[in-house]
């Protein structure tokens, strides 16, 4: 996970947590907001792990919002690894590092923003088309959300017993 930074049209700044999945490159979590505290980075983790479950290890930088106690102790409270890159090495994180080039030039160098809902409005919509229309050469051309269909465990039919 990480953040992008941009502006409103009335020129207030603000923030965009951004957290993908390292397996099936799928858009986690896109979380705008003026101000973005570790508390905050947690809260939307567990909106998140409603429908995903916690991950066991999430890659981070070493932002203020990623070093909190506040956030330090959601993890620990979950059982989730934070794992910190070197400072100084976005490389270290690069998937995420690349989807945030992505959402800069496909989304925020394309749109304009009057508010927070419009901005959070138009956000979902480009996860949506990013997750479940959007093909990966990582992913053998696939979606993140086929991918994930592909290869996710499924639960074996009950069979009969044969004697």
């Amino acid at each position: 996970m990480d953040f992008v930074h941009d502006q409103m049209l009335d020129g207030r700044r603000f923030r965009i947590l951004t957290v993908i999945d390292q397996w099936s490159r799928e858009s986690v979590c896109l979380e705008a907001n003026f101000r973005q505290t570790g508390r905050a980075v947690g809260q939307a983790l567990d909106r998140s792990a409603v429908l995903r479950g916690w991950p066991k290890s999430i890659t981070v930088d070493n932002g203020t919002e990623f070093t909190s106690r506040a956030l330090d102790d959601w993890a620990y409270r979950r059982g989730v690894k934070l794992d910190y890159t070197r400072p100084g090495k976005p490389t270290d994180n690069g998937l995420i590092e690349s989807f945030n080039g992505r959402l800069r030039d496909e989304f925020l160098n394309v749109h304009e923003f009057v508010t927070l809902y419009d901005l959070q409005e138009k956000m979902k919509a480009w996860q949506h088309d990013y997750n479940h229309h959007r093909p990966h050469g990582s992913l053998g051309h696939l979606t993140p959300s086929e991918f994930v269909q592909k290869w996710s465990v499924k639960p074996k039919e009950a069979t009969p017993l044969q004697f």
